[in-house]
């Protein structure tokens, strides 16, 4: 019932002529192609860099730079009246 059978892909093909025609179709293969091998040169460059986290064991990202802890929040001493700053030592 759920198999995917030959006049089930022959359908497909059919739609999928229909729906790019047969002029982009050779066109979006040579462009799929392309990224493909990109891919692959691009993975097999990563391999041979020695930069996989694999072969060290540890599979977490070193970090780039370290945090310093946020200084706590001053007390203003200020408030706004209608858009206004008023000093609070002004108005006490």
């Amino acid at each position: 019932m759920g198999a995917l059978k030959p006049w089930h892909i022959i359908i497909l093909v059919v739609v999928i002529l229909l729906v790019f025609g047969s002029r982009k179709l050779p066109d979006m293969a040579r462009g799929l192609g392309r990224s493909m091998r990109i891919l692959k040169s691009e993975t097999e460059a990563m391999k041979k860099d020695g930069n996989n986290p694999d072969e060290d064991g540890d599979t977490r990202a070193e970090p780039k730079h370290t945090r310093e802890p946020l200084e706590p929040p001053q007390p203003v001493n200020e408030t706004v009246i209608d858009g206004e700053s008023v000093d609070r030592k002004q108005t006490r």
